[in-house]
């Protein structure tokens, strides 16, 4: 029978088409050979044979729909992503997939090389289309791009659509089947339910492939949930050390060099609070597990509404706080830093508008340092009744009010405010020669901080004769 012959009894249905072979990837332990190659590529055969270290194979083997690699860095982290997405388009065919790095520059220098040397370059599978940060994938069965321009998405068999999560815009529309997520500790909170979000027609999986940063949204949305047993997500963490090719007198050296806390969290890969913490009464927990943190309520209309603002054009903070009068416990509903570059008085007008459509009865505003008068007046003349100036100007005084409300319990947070439970918890002293001292490390990063010590500074009175005598003390207000 000729090509035509063949052709037309497929059309009818008389035979069956022979299945074009695809693309199979399998995984081995590496001998930890320093020239053995993450994987090797058999273009003939079809073949991807991943040469893997214990943790990354941890990860290969892993059942979990969220698997997140949080490793030391240069654990082998960014280099498993290209693999991993690839046996994922295997499993769920044609469509469209995600790659998410944490800035442009990342994706420049990281994300983007391995991914066009995975897909484009050694197995040949992949087209990449700079103008809409893309690339495409062939058809499988016939090998060809269906792609003559860039925008011709409805041609294209499939599509790993590149974004950074620095770029808010480009998380918010669109379906994908699975998602990898590099350097994911570096983004802000919401990313991760944008990305959800996008993953959720197809009930996609996603791996997250990251060195720890902070104590923000991986640690309290990913990394807790995990070791409170969530069946959806798999946490593999590992030292850089695992890696095979990383040199022990490396390691060692780095050892000797950095403070314990940073080298525990950089190459360790393990969370934890700082040295020197100065909210050490915070309880990183929910409030029924005894701790600082609540799941969200339908807050009273009735319960008074307090303010808190550390001003500045570019990265004021802001916090709204709601009162239970009753219980006299105070609630932390709403934190907001950075947005869009406002002048003060369009912050004020915002803020009271804002107050005013949401029904929020705010009783007092507790605005700056002494020396921001201006942003109050600011705020009184847009309508801000009962706006405050801190009654003293000592940082630490402010902060042993704070501290003081932390340890009777009367102050909560919701526990999805990622950004202000990561400042109260990173929060610390300078160490220097092993001494503490009383500077705050980093001192002029924690915006949200600053609005939480004038909060505390309107609610809690200082007694100044006894703080004289026999320390701090302090009456309610």
């Amino acid at each position: 029978m000729d090509a035509a012959g063949l052709a037309e009894a497929w059309f009818r249905g008389l035979i069956e088409p022979e299945q074009a072979p695809r693309w199979t990837l399998s995984a081995r332990l590496t001998d930890g050979q320093p020239l053995t190659p993450l994987y090797e590529v058999d273009k003939k055969n079809l073949q991807v044979i991943c040469n893997l270290h214990e943790g990354q194979m941890q990860a290969w083997e892993s059942q979990g729909r969220f698997i997140y690699i949080i490793a030391g860095k240069k654990g082998g982290k960014t280099i498993f992503g290209p693999p991993w997405l690839h046996r994922k388009i295997l499993e769920l065919d044609k469509g469209d997939y995600l790659a998410v790095t944490a800035t442009y520059d990342l994706f420049k220098l990281k994300m983007l090389p391995v991914l066009k040397q995975y897909f484009c370059n050694d197995l040949g599978i992949g087209k990449y289309w700079a103008g809409d940060r893309l690339i495409e994938l062939c058809d499988p069965e016939t090998g060809e791009f269906g792609a003559e321009f860039s925008h011709d998405h409805e041609k294209m068999w499939g599509r790993i659509i590149l974004r950074s999560a620095d770029s808010e815009e480009g998380m918010q529309s669109g379906d994908a089947k699975a998602a990898w997520l590099d350097e994911a500790g570096l983004y802000a909170w919401g990313v991760w339910k944008d990305i959800r979000a996008r993953l959720s027609l197809f009930a996609g999986p996603a791996l997250g492939t990251t060195s720890i940063y902070d104590l923000g949204w991986l640690k309290q949305q990913i990394y807790d949930p995990w070791e409170k047993g969530d069946p959806e997500i798999d946490v593999v963490n590992f030292e850089t050390r695992v890696n095979p090719y990383f040199l022990e007198s490396e390691w060692e050296s780095l050892q000797r060099t950095m403070s314990p806390w940073e080298f525990a969290m950089d190459f360790g890969a393990r969370f934890g609070r700082p040295p020197a913490a100065i909210y050490e009464d915070f309880v990183d927990d929910l409030v029924e597990r005894g701790g600082h943190k609540f799941k969200r309520f339908l807050i009273p209309k009735e319960w008074p509404r307090y303010v808190a603002i550390d001003p500045g054009v570019v990265n004021p903070a802001k916090l709204w706080i709601a009162h239970d009068v009753t219980q006299n416990l105070y609630y932390v509903y709403r934190a907001e830093k950075g947005g869009e570059r406002l002048t003060s008085k369009e912050h004020a007008r915002l803020d009271v508008d804002h107050a005013k459509q949401a029904g929020e009865r705010v009783v007092l505003w507790a605005i700056g340092s002494k020396s921001e008068k201006y942003w109050r007046e600011d705020y009184k003349n847009a309508g801000a009744v009962n706006v405050r100036e801190p009654d003293i100007a000592d940082v630490w005084e402010g902060i042993d009010r704070a501290t003081l409300l932390m340890r009777q319990f009367r102050v909560f947070f919701a526990d999805d405010l990622y950004e202000m439970i990561d400042e109260i918890l990173r929060y610390a002293r300078v160490i220097k020669n092993g001494e503490v001292i009383n500077e705050i490390k980093d001192k002029s990063t924690f915006h949200l901080i600053d609005a939480f010590r004038y909060f505390a500074v309107q609610v809690i009175k200082g007694i100044p004769k006894r703080r004289e005598a026999k320390g701090i003390s302090y009456i309610g207000r």
